[in-house]
């Protein structure tokens, strides 16, 4: 075995840990996440006991909807653990394009929604997604380095 195939850059380790962060992300949408937070509330300018009284069966559809999110968070979080260990780990030029697309349509667009709402979650999901940024960052350095190496040797 190579000593590139056994050491995990830094990129790799950063974008291992934004994948735990989704499979946390998605595990409060699945078990905690009630079907309206305040910020909900805030946002749309009405009370909880206004919307149970006029739409009883809201909380209920919201709540399974944020199960299904949730599910797919974590989902998006393994997957990304898995890409981390192996082809990002290892500098496949390919996977930088894939790493960096899932992540602007991911974290980058739920980070985008949260500021216009002003959530309460904007700055933590902020934090998270600078682990996406900065790995797919250092990607790009160490890719740059590895080629470098690569043609003072060859």
């Amino acid at each position: 075995m190579t000593q590139q195939r056994r050491s995990w850059p830094f990129s790799a380790i950063l974008l291992a840990v934004f994948g735990v962060a989704l499979v946390c992300i998605g595990a409060f949408f699945m078990f905690l996440r009630p079907p309206l937070l305040p910020e909900d509330m805030r946002f749309i300018g009405v009370s909880l006991e206004q919307v149970q009284a006029e739409q009883p069966r809201m909380a209920s559809w919201l709540l399974r909807m944020f199960q299904v999110l949730g599910g797919y968070a974590a989902a998006s979080g393994i997957l990304t653990v898995t890409v981390a260990a192996t082809s990002f780990r290892r500098h496949e030029r390919m996977v930088f394009l894939g790493v960096l697309a899932a992540g602007a349509v991911s974290i980058g667009w739920m980070v985008a929604v949260n500021f216009v709402i002003d959530s309460d979650f904007r700055w933590v999901l902020l934090a998270v997604a600078t682990l996406w940024a900065a790995s797919v960052c250092l990607f790009v350095v160490e890719y740059g380095q590895a080629a470098m190496r690569a043609s003072r040797t060859g």
